[in-house]
């Protein structure tokens, strides 16, 4: 069962990047986190007139409690409900269990990421390639990791070490694999940034863009400067078109909400109509912030036409 059948704006991410790159302007993957949390960021990319990316990571379904199978089905549910029309994908992060993206491809995802840059490279080009012919004939695209991204607060990643992606060996990594998107180490970190601010090596995502044909993504956008994200996004030969965005969204929830700690899933959902209101018009506020003022995706949903 693919469930993205069931509406025509259900893109798989090739289908998306492809019009954002050609169009100069990066799509935002927005990481809800709480399944309530998916209905506030459908509806900011409808009022924008934005495509946008929905996405989880097999970490955070293992913290926040929560299967791909219910996370899809409220993101299709919201779909229906708030009639949605922007091109939307459904994109699983970070995943090292194949078992993981099998589920979730089941589950109507149409995207999925398989992060195995902590193994040497032609494990790393082993394993991602397993994928794609999983993948692939399923009719979903392949996101894949080259270089090792940093974090600060390990919800999506487990290490805090960075290595930098080599342009040479990412023209080895996406001709081998045959990967739709590939996330690029060039000095963005998980999280929030404490004491190291976010420095975009744009030489480096050059010379990355000149040697590989896919569609670049920048993990941990939030917390980095809007200009230094444009400069990435309108590159010459065409930049960043992918950006992540999590942490921006959990924060203004819970500030919202008066809470500090992370919430389950379950707990987030029994919590009262009012306060959940508030959450989700913070959440609805970031992205709709994101998408004008950091992505340049407003009004874009056009260029799918």
């Amino acid at each position: 069962m693919n469930a993205a059948n069931k509406r025509a704006n259900v893109k798989t991410l090739k289908q998306a990047l492809e019009v954002a790159e050609k169009y100069g302007y990066a799509i935002g993957s927005f990481s809800p986190r709480y399944t309530p949390m998916i209905k506030p960021v459908l509806r900011a990319a409808q009022e924008a007139q934005s495509p946008a990316i929905v996405q989880i990571s097999h970490k955070e379904l293992v913290r926040y409690g929560i299967t791909p199978k219910e996370f899809a089905d409220e993101f299709y549910a919201q779909i229906q409900s708030e009639d949605i029309t922007v091109p939307v994908v459904l994109h699983l992060d970070h995943t090292k269990e194949l078992e993981t993206i099998a589920e979730a491809i089941e589950a109507g995802f149409t995207s999925v990421m398989i992060d195995a840059s902590e193994k040497p490279l032609d494990e790393n080009i082993a394993t991602s390639k397993e994928v794609v012919e999983y993948a692939k004939p399923r009719g979903v695209s392949v996101e894949a990791e080259l270089g090792m991204i940093g974090t600060t607060d390990f919800v999506e990643t487990d290490k805090d070490e960075e290595l930098y992606t080599d342009p040479v060996e990412a023209e080895r990594f996406t001709r081998e694999t045959g990967i739709d998107a590939l996330a690029v180490s060039c000095g963005t970190a998980h999280g929030v940034y404490m004491v190291r601010q976010p420095k975009i090596d744009f030489e480096r995502l050059q010379a990355i863009r000149a040697l590989t044909p896919v569609h670049l993504v920048l993990h941990g956008g939030s917390g980095v400067p809007a200009e230094m994200m444009t400069g990435a996004i309108k590159l010459p030969q065409g930049g960043v078109s992918k950006v992540n965005i999590a942490t921006d969204l959990e924060l203004a929830f819970l500030q919202a909400i008066g809470k500090e700690e992370r919430l389950t899933n379950a707990e987030c959902q029994a919590l009262n109509a009012g306060l959940l209101e508030k959450g989700r018009a913070a959440v609805q506020q970031t992205v709709a912030d994101k998408i004008t003022n950091f992505l340049g995706s407003r009004e874009q949903a056009s260029t799918f036409a």
